[in-house]
This record gives structure tokens, C-alpha cells and sequence, in this order.
């Protein structure tokens, strides 16, 4: 492998480790402010990625079809979690899990009613549908580079907030004691659900910006949940410090596992997670 495959391989890591931290952040906070296990939560990538596609579609603009998409996610994910997800708190995982799965198939039949089962795509912006010269004979599209920028800038401001905010002050607090919160005053329900919508709103924001880059077909946001599920467990449950360094573990490692070892790149990643938690049983930064 020479330095220009090497660069360009290094690059494709770092966006879509990116990219996984973009969903991951919004599933490790649902789990570690509200105990909340999520399993369809792949299936808010997926109606983000489908939101872009008809939204696009009927605007021609790639950017007013995104906001509308990030406003139509943030508005499912209130209504999820005042009609379901609210019913939870005080229930076990199994019930969490039975319900988010039932979620799973309800989502994946809406989409084949709404949208069919054919394979989609987004045109990349025009303004970002160039590409820059890395070497003499290497170029790379500005496109992956503005979803990587993008991505740091989310994870900028997501940091800002929760370290930085009185609201990421109150989510921080109900973290560690719920009751002590409510004790305080704090509407700890209406908490929850900025808190839930704010996770689908993430996961619907990644697959608003991989849709111009990657193929949108049903059931793609289970395959996603898998690998997020992954780069929890390897940052450590509820750590959003964590999530954003394995999911650009994983990135990377996944990719350059893509290219070099093409017959077992799908075990790397699972290889790599064994061998942290042996190391660190409870993940790299866990709460």
C-alpha cells in the first residue's frame, strides 16, 4: 500500500468513524441518562436517510431537505417517548428490548408502504461535488470531507452542552440521581424527552448526510445499530468521551480491515471489541 491509497483509505476511517459517533452519541445518551435501551435506534438512521431522499425530492435542495428532515426526526422522537418510551423508567430491560424490537419491524413496514423496497439515492450538493488533489494522482471528494467537518462540529457542540449548559448540567445530574433531581423541582419527564429527541434527531442527522454516499435500502439501520452497539460497549456505557474515540477506532480499523484482509474485515471489528474488553471489562472511559 502506498501513501496515497494509505491517505486516502486513513481519511475514509476518520469520516466514517465520524459518522458512527454521530449515531453512537445519540444511543450512549438515551442509555446513560435514561437507562434506555434503544434497539431502534438504527431505525431513526434509516427514516433520516429516506426523510433526505423525499425531502430532496420535492424541494431540489439538498440543505432545506435536511433541516426538514432534522425537524420531522425531532419531532418522532417527542412523540415516541411520550406515548412509549415514557412507559419504561420503571420497567427491565426485556421490556425495553421487546418494545424497541417491536419498533424495529413497525418502522421497516412503514418505510415499505411509504417509499417501496428499491434501492435509493441522493445526488451530493453541487457545491460540495468537486474533489481535491491530495497527490499528483489522487483526488479526493470534498463531499466526505464536509461530512467529517460536519461531524466534528456536532460533536463540538454536543460536548459544549452537556459540559457547558445548564441543560447538559440537569442531564449530567439525572445521570447520576433521578430522584434527587425531581427533588430539586426539575421537570425530570420533560428532560427525558429533550433528551430522547435529541438521540433521534443524531441518528436521523447521520443518515440525512451518508445518503448522497451511500445506498439507502430498506432495513439499513439494523446493520448500522450493530456497529454502534459495538463502539458503546468499547467507549464504556453512557460515556460520550468514549463513544467518539472507539467509533473512530472502529472506523479506522474497519476500513483498512476492508482493504487488506477483505475475506475476515467483517470479524476485525469484533476481534478488536473481544480484545479491549478483556483488557478493560467495562469499556475505555466508562462512567
Amino acid at each position: 500500500m502506498d501513501f496515497a491509497i494509505f491517505l486516502v483509505q486513513l481519511l475514509n476511517g476518520v469520516q466514517y468513524g465520524l459518522l458512527l459517533f454521530l449515531i453512537a452519541s445519540g444511543l450512549t445518551l438515551v442509555f446513560g441518562v435514561m437507562g434506555i435501551l434503544n434497539l431502534a435506534h438504527g431505525s431513526m438512521y434509516m427514516v433520516g436517510a429516506y426523510l433526505a431522499w423525499y425531502f430532496t425530492q420535492h424541494t431540489d435542495s439538498f440543505l432545506l431537505g435536511a433541516l426538514l428532515s432534522a425537524a420531522v426526526a425531532l419531532a418522532l422522537g417527542v412523540v415516541i417517548e411520550k406515548t412509549l418510551i415514557c412507559r419504561l423508567y420503571k420497567r427491565n430491560h426485556l421490556d425495553q428490548v421487546l418494545l424497541t424490537i417491536g419498533m424495529i419491524f413497525v418502522f421497516n413496514a412503514l418505510q415499505s408502504l411509504l417509499w417501496g423496497n428499491d434501492s435509493l439515492g441522493v445526488d451530493v450538493p453541487e457545491l460540495l461535488s468537486g474533489s481535491i488533489r491530495l497527490t499528483e494522482l489522487v483526488e479526493y471528494p470534498v463531499y466526505r470531507l464536509f461530512v467529517a467537518v460536519l461531524c466534528l462540529v456536532l460533536a463540538a457542540a454536543l460536548y459544549l452542552v452537556i459540559n457547558r449548559t445548564r441543560l447538559g448540567m440537569l442531564i449530567r445530574a439525572g445521570e447520576s440521581n433521578r430522584e434527587m433531581v425531581e427533588c430539586l423541582g426539575v421537570d425530570i419527564n420533560r428532560l427525558y424527552t429533550i433528551v430522547f429527541g435529541a438521540g433521534v434527531m443524531l441518528a436521523a442527522l447521520a443518515g440525512v448526510i451518508s445518503a448522497p454516499i451511500a445506498s439507502i435500502v430498506p432495513g439499513m439501520g439494523e446493520h448500522v445499530l450493530i456497529t454502534c452497539f459495538v463502539v458503546v460497549v468499547i467507549g464504556g456505557m453512557g460515556s460520550i468521551k468514549g463513544a467518539f474515540v472507539a467509533a473512530l477506532m472502529v472506523g479506522i480499523v474497519d476500513t483498512f480491515a476492508s482493504v487488506l484482509f477483505p475475506g475476515v474485515a467483517s470479524m476485525v471489528v469484533y476481534i478488536l471489541m473481544a480484545v479491549i474488553l478483556l483488557i478493560k471489562p467495562q469499556g475505555l472511559f466508562s462512567n
